[in-house]
């Protein structure tokens, strides 16, 4: 597909975008926002996202995304609570922290052993269900969803890991959803890409300077 062909498949996408879609876009791009900025808004606006990506992954038959914003909008309310009341009496905010050596490599094994036993649910659903079809790309959209649940509970507990594995989901996300036809899904977690990387380095500084102030 040359440039020009792909300019105008985006604009003719662009032109029938459903309402859910849209909306998606929106509310996820101010969620991670928000979360760089280590603002408690990031979990309203997350909420609101999950919302909507409900009705855009069951349509497009990505089970294991919307199986995924499940646990995305449980651990949206937990992040919230946590946030808040996670504190230590002497601090005014949830400091980042970083995930122990022993730690990084629990959450990386559990992940791998996640993402191949997962995908064999997704293969198995139709026989569970009769009246669902197939699901798309199972190992591909099982490395997503296990990834994103390990990336959220560190996000939700304010390790400043969540930001290695977000921008790997982001990247197996942004090819999947434009196979998928999800344009402005990819183009979400395109910019995604992007943010993952601003945000760790926010996070980065904000590490730093509570050390040198301590």
């Amino acid at each position: 597909m040359s440039f020009n062909d792909f300019w105008y498949e985006i604009v003719s996408y662009s032109e029938t975008i459903s309402f859910w879609e849209l909306s998606g876009l929106i509310f996820g791009v101010l969620c991670v926002v928000f979360l760089i900025k280590e603002s408690i808004l990031t979990w309203p606006f997350g909420i609101a996202y999950v919302i909507t990506a409900f009705v855009v992954f069951w349509e497009a038959k990505l089970y294991g995304d919307f199986l995924l914003h499940i646990f995305f909008l449980a651990m949206n309310v937990y992040g919230w609570y946590y946030w808040v009341h996670g504190t230590k009496k002497s601090e005014s905010n949830l400091t980042i922290t970083k995930m122990s050596k022993n730690g990084s490599l629990s959450s990386l094994g559990l992940s791998i052993f996640g993402v191949l036993v997962f995908a064999q649910v997704l293969i198995n659903i139709p026989n569970w269900f009769e009246e669902m079809e197939p699901a798309a790309l199972p190992y591909w959209d099982s490395t997503t969803s296990i990834l994103s649940v390990t990336a959220m509970w560190l996000t939700a507990r304010k390790k400043i890991d969540n930001w290695y594995y977000w921008l790997f989901v982001n990247i197996l996300a942004t090819g999947i959803y434009f196979y998928k036809e999800l344009y402005f899904f990819s183009l979400l977690y395109f910019l995604y890409i992007g943010m993952a990387l601003m945000g760790y380095v926010a996070w980065k500084k904000t590490m730093l300077h509570s050390k040198e102030t301590i």
